[in-house]
């Protein structure tokens, strides 16, 4: 085994995955089982995005299980824990990339979507943390949370104002979790995509905007869920990022570099 696949290297991790039955969610998974981990695909509610990831990394060679799951529902989140440890001893790696959002109006938002966008997008990680962090220092062997942020978590958008204001929610719950928990070598970071057509924000995606969007991104074109990848493996790995915990990835094609 080379030096830069020893850094990369998953081999004997589980990793537990909320939200991964998406596009994003999903492709992460993929490539987390790639590198070697048993993955853990927590979905909502339907299954079949989360069966279909699952079936790749088997074809692949890889282990991996779906496990439904209210995320925002602590006794939930419970349950996945005492699952996966009965079936693969222990959890070591964490990705909380669920997310939904709404493009309404600030006047016309209600309180009822209010709230289910920040139970879901910044209530359920912070639960997600709780169950699987508590796992993670009683296992006393480190571990990688990595939690999935925005772009509009850094630069306001248009059409996301409840979602974005969740997800920058996320950046401050990742500094704080990553300073408490640095002394168990628990490592907590978020990555911070741009533009990566998807389920919640597709139908956003109008000409208009798209011109908008490739305007303000040097590299000129939207993401691919592949090229997140690297980073969450990057994240993942003890060694490769053994020495950072607190960041903030932006995977944008320089989307928040992008001033005039």
């Amino acid at each position: 085994m080379s030096n830069v696949d020893e850094l990369f290297n998953l081999n004997g991790k589980v990793a537990v995955v909320i939200g991964g039955s998406g596009v994003l969610g999903g492709s992460m998974a993929v490539a987390l089982a790639g590198a070697g981990a048993r993955v853990v695909v927590v979905y909502h509610h339907s299954s079949s995005g989360a069966d279909a990831h699952v079936k790749t990394i088997e074809a692949a060679g890889g282990e991996a299980l779906a496990i439904q799951a209210d995320t925002a529902t602590k006794s939930d989140l419970v349950k996945v824990r005492d699952a996966v440890v009965a079936r693969w001893g222990g959890v070591h790696i964490l990705l909380n990339a669920p997310g939904i959002n709404s493009p309404t109006p600030v006047l016309d938002i209600t309180e009822d979507e209010w709230q289910n966008i920040l139970d879901v997008n910044l209530k359920g990680v912070f639960l997600a943390c709780q169950v699987f962090g508590e796992l993670m220092i009683g296992q006393n062997q480190g571990g990688s949370i990595i939690n999935i942020s925005s772009a509009s978590s850094i630069r306001p958008l248009s059409k996301v104002f409840t979602y974005g204001i969740s997800k920058a929610g996320l950046n401050g719950m990742t500094l704080f979790l990553a300073r408490e928990w640095a002394p168990h070598h628990i490592r907590v970071n978020a990555i911070a995509p741009g533009f990566f057509p998807a389920e919640q924000n597709r139908q956003l995606l109008t000409e208009e905007r798209q011109r908008a969007i490739f305007t303000h991104t040097p590299m000129a074109r939207y993401g691919e869920p592949e090229e997140l990848s690297g980073a969450v493996i990057w994240l993942a790995a003890d060694r490769a990022s053994s020495f950072v915990t607190g960041a903030i990835i932006p995977v944008d094609g320089g989307f928040t570099a992008m001033t005039i």
